[in-house]
């Protein structure tokens, strides 16, 4: 029998005692109300017996009672048991949360909806120099690196921000902020200083074995031009050499150039100027010497005369570079558009080709240095593998962004998207 049961049962027998009773006595009404107002009175205790031990938590064992209270209490204390069980069980995760947290040698802090901090480890201390007291204090109060604040206020966490340590100059380190649940964020420092030392170590060696290799390669192509010209012809074996070490010399100081333009590009920043974008297009199209018998080719659309801030020079080689690539990897009698126009967000230029195509699995990797896509051609595509890192650093400097979409057999559409920002 079941608690609503028991509790029926009850009622059913007081109802035929009042009404046996009241048969006798004729009392019948009144009996009837006393038996309501006590059933009434029962229920009313029962309710503030039952608050008091909500009250009291209802922890230990409830109160002990019959009927429907009881079941309620058994219910009750049955949640109760259980809730108690997974607080117990969420408290460990969290202390093993927080214990491997305090283990990792990154700094980790979380942050609350107005930067404020709400937790952080160990080495958040040693590397940012927070303190205990620190806690329910903004993070840009005590951080006050300019980037920093710029990234923090950005909410744009797609890519980390590089920055000194504020307890040690010689310190770098790269924050990273990770969103999460509502309004919070998870900022991690990471200590890069050995990485950046050998990256700056790369890029010197490479700048300075370019620059050491520019005059030997100077005076090699001199002397192999001073054998062409006197070259009579009589011997053809000679004269193929020395074409083709011309060739190769040729190759090589492009090369060498294109390395040191990404090394300038890497190391240092120049003055940004009003740069004319329609006519710098129209220059780069025009021009014979991007290839050869290629200008009746090339489609170009400026549909709008805005220009942008940046440097001419370097916009200059990404779009050539742009350009000749649509040119080299599609068929000799294939248009290529360079569109320029106006978009909500800012500027964007298409080149656009009618060629091959790229992977999908080939994309991401297009932009890295001396990579070349494994694919059988007709006819052999020169160049030095540094055309697109280039693109991708100068767009890099100017806070734009390249998008490359393609499809094979069908074509390919490389865009620079610069920010409404650059207008000028």
């Amino acid at each position: 029998m079941n608690a609503w049961s028991k509790d029926i049962t009850a009622a059913v027998l007081l109802l035929i005692t009042v009404l046996i009773v009241g048969l006798i006595t004729h009392l019948f009404l009144p009996l009837l109300f006393l038996a309501f107002i006590g059933v009434l009175i029962r229920h009313i205790m029962e309710i503030d017996r039952f608050e008091k031990w909500i009250r009291s938590g209802g922890s230990g064992q409830y109160p002990q009672t019959t009927g429907i209270w009881e079941a309620i209490y058994y219910h009750v204390y049955r949640l109760k048991k259980s809730e108690r069980k997974r607080k117990k069980k969420l408290g460990k995760m969290v202390d093993q949360f927080r214990m491997s947290t305090e283990a990792l040698p990154d700094a980790a802090v979380v942050l609350g909806a107005h930067d404020e901090i709400k937790w952080f480890n160990k080495a958040a201390m040693k590397v940012l120099g927070l303190k205990r007291g620190d806690k329910g204090q903004r993070v840009p109060n005590l951080i006050r690196h300019p980037e920093f604040t710029r990234y923090l206020r950005s909410t744009d966490y797609q890519n980390p921000v590089v920055m000194p340590s504020p307890t040690d100059g010689n310190v770098t380190l790269s924050v990273r902020v990770v969103t999460y649940g509502a309004g919070l964020r998870l900022l991690l420092a990471q200590d890069v200083t050995q990485l950046k030392k050998m990256e700056s170590m790369r890029k010197d060696f490479v700048a300075n074995v370019s620059h050491e290799l520019r005059t030997p390669l100077t005076v090699l192509k001199g002397y192999l031009e001073t054998l062409t010209d006197m070259d009579d012809g009589e011997s053809a074996l000679l004269s193929n050499s020395v074409r083709q070490m011309l060739g190769q010399t040729d190759r090589m100081k492009h090369l060498v150039d294109d390395l040191l333009l990404l090394t300038r590009l890497e190391t240092q920043k120049k003055q940004s100027h009003c740069v004319n974008v329609p006519a710098l297009l129209t220059k780069i199209c025009n021009e014979g010497a991007v290839l050869k018998n290629s200008a009746d080719r090339i489609e170009l659309q400026l549909e709008t005369q805005a220009g942008i801030l940046g440097v001419e020079e370097d916009l200059r080689s990404a779009f050539t570079n742009l350009l000749v690539n649509a040119l080299k990897y599609s068929p000799e009698d294939a248009p290529v558009s360079v569109r320029w126009y106006q978009v909500p967000e800012g500027f964007r230029l298409d080149v656009t080709d009618r060629g091959e195509g790229i992977a999908e699995t080939d994309i991401p990797r297009v932009t890295e240095r001396f990579y070349r896509i494994d694919v059988k051609r007709n006819r052999k595509v020169s160049g030095t593998g540094l055309g697109l890192a280039i693109v991708k650093h100068v767009l890099h400097n100017h806070t734009a962004k390249l998008e490359i979409t393609s499809e094979l057999g069908k074509g390919s559409c490389f865009s620079c998207n610069f920010p409404l920002k650059l207008l000028c």
